[in-house]
């Protein structure tokens, strides 16, 4: 269903809820094709990816942090998605799945540490074969070399935060500046060649920040000083009911961020002598007040949280501030009309949710990701999504968008009919998910499913179950796995979820309890 900005919509929840108490529900593994679209044909798509950008610190999203203005107005202007989910709480899978709309099994890369194939299918090549000029700027973080670009200029792995290395097609080019920036000024860069021609073309416009560790830039270091950001109710979780992992993770804010690395009580390496010079005027005196009366106990956690959100809001206040630029540009050049802005991320993250930094978990918080769409004339300004869509959604919604839906298979499907105001009445009931990696941040191989209203998780190494009412526990506290009154929706969501699985060609760990 697709309502008014801020409107709220149960009816997808509760038919869903019916539906599971009934035994119904179906599913396959490449889903129904869409219906027709009336939307106008083979628009021009800037994807605006970030990198662990958490829905909860946006404006439009009701952020607690305060507005993000350039990122809100193209909700105001556009089209808002409040269940937007990842199949895989993690880097390098979440953009191998945008690149192919194929889940983390089928493509190849389930963790960090895998290499994309760039010889499979992934919809850059499908739509630089139908005519457009396609451009990737930014973080690539897959190990390989992108193809399906007609323009590449992309950060060596994680990339760093000032001067960075750029790798093209030409060879690397060094470049003085903050990244976000630097990034940016590339972009626009594209953008001022694609305003020549007549060839519609893709950006995908993707930014290392939010990332781990939160350097900002020179122009946002000095925000939030007499601020004080509000706490989460979850951030001394005592994880009562929750599986053992949630105990003995190694993403705690209050014991696992790095005070040099992390809580910058020393400057970063990399800085030039002008960009030190701004960054010791910002943080020295902040650290000299820290070490005048260090903290101790639940006070040096809550410290830490501090300094640890105000930075990672600085660099999303520096990301918010080129959007701007990059929307400005799209006016004066005369783009907007004719162009697609897609604003999202690669996952979720925890501000000290669960008393966490990173991502990984089914949680809601790494769950979700933040998803706005603007395209004039075809999205009506100011509304918003409630029905469940997934990453692999993307590369079907580009392939229908270029005229060619039928270039590559996918196991998503085209977000076009919602982008136009209308669901499908054959829209996805749930979601499948899987984290695959073991080791990084202790946090254990996982699947569940999610539906409007529930959330499954099992823990095959644990032989843990979880079970959410997502509308009565929203911060998914209490585990119901045990309540016997839970025990048939429990049996069916367990069916479930091993029915996608099986449509869905994805081999499960056998030794999973009840």
């Amino acid at each position: 269903m697709v309502s008014s900005l801020h409107a709220t919509s149960l009816g997808a929840g509760l038919a869903l809820t019916a539906s599971l108490l009934a035994g119904s529900g179906s599913g396959s593994g490449t889903e129904a094709p869409p219906e027709a679209s009336s939307a106008p044909s083979r628009p021009n798509v800037l994807f605006i990816y970030m990198d662990d950008h958490a829905a909860q610190t946006i404006g439009a999203y009701g952020s607690r942090f305060g507005p993000t203005p350039n990122i809100d107005s193209l909700a105001a202007d556009g089209l808002l998605f409040r269940n937007a989910f990842c199949t895989n709480s993690i880097c390098a899978p979440a953009r191998a799945v945008v690149l192919t709309g194929k889940h983390s099994h089928v493509n190849g890369v389930p963790d960090n540490r895998s290499t994309f194939d760039g010889g499979q299918e992934t919809f850059p090549k499908a739509l630089q074969a139908a005519g457009y000029r396609t451009a990737m700027i930014g973080k690539w973080h897959l190990r390989s070399t992108p193809t399906g670009f007609d323009h590449y200029e992309v950060l060596r792995g994680q990339g760093p935060y000032y001067n960075p290395l750029l790798l093209t097609p030409d060879g690397q080019q060094r470049h003085r500046g903050y990244t976000t920036e630097v990034i940016t000024d590339r972009a626009l860069a594209f953008l001022e060649e694609a305003a020549a021609s007549e060839q519609p073309w893709l950006l995908m416009y993707q930014h290392k920040a939010p990332h781990r560790n939160w350097q900002p830039g020179p122009n946002e270091v000095g925000l939030f000083d007499d601020v004080t950001f509000p706490e989460p109710p979850t951030l001394f979780d005592d994880y009562a009911t929750r599986n053992p992992g949630c105990a003995s993770q190694e993403m705690s804010i209050a014991t696992h961020l790095r005070d040099e690395y992390d809580l910058k009580l020393a400057p970063p390496p990399g800085l030039d002598e002008e960009q030190l010079t701004t960054w010791k005027a910002a943080y020295d005196p902040r650290n000299a007040a820290f070490r005048a009366d260090p903290p101790t106990g639940d006070e040096r956690t809550r410290w830490n949280y501090q300094r640890y959100t105000k930075d990672y809001m600085r660099c999303i206040l520096g990301v918010d501030r080129q959007v701007g630029r990059v929307l400005e540009a799209l006016e004066r050049l005369e783009l907007s009309d004719d162009t697609l802005v897609i604003y999202t991320s690669d996952q979720g993250f925890y501000l000290g949710e669960h008393g966490w930094y990173d991502k990984r978990w089914m949680y809601e918080e790494s769950l979700r990701f933040p998803l706005i769409a603007r395209w004039p004339g075809v999205i009506e300004p100011g509304t918003e999504s409630e029905e469940l869509v997934v990453n692999l959604d993307f590369a079907a919604t580009f392939l229908e968008l270029a005229g060619v839906p039928e270039a590559m298979t996918t196991q998503g499907r085209s977000l076009v009919p919602l982008l136009e105001g209308e669901a499908p009445t054959d829209w996805r009931e749930d979601l499948y998910y899987r984290y695959y990696e073991v080791g990084e941040h202790a946090v254990p191989p996982h699947f569940g499913l999610r539906t409007a209203t529930h959330k499954l998780i099992e823990f095959p190494d644990s032989g843990f179950t979880e079970l959410f009412d997502l509308q009565a526990d929203p911060h998914e506290v209490q585990n119901l796995a045990g309540d016997p009154a839970q025990a048939e929706l429990l049996g069916r969501l367990q069916a479930r979820v091993r029915a996608r699985a099986a449509e869905l060609g994805d081999a499960l760990p056998e030794d999973v309890g009840d």
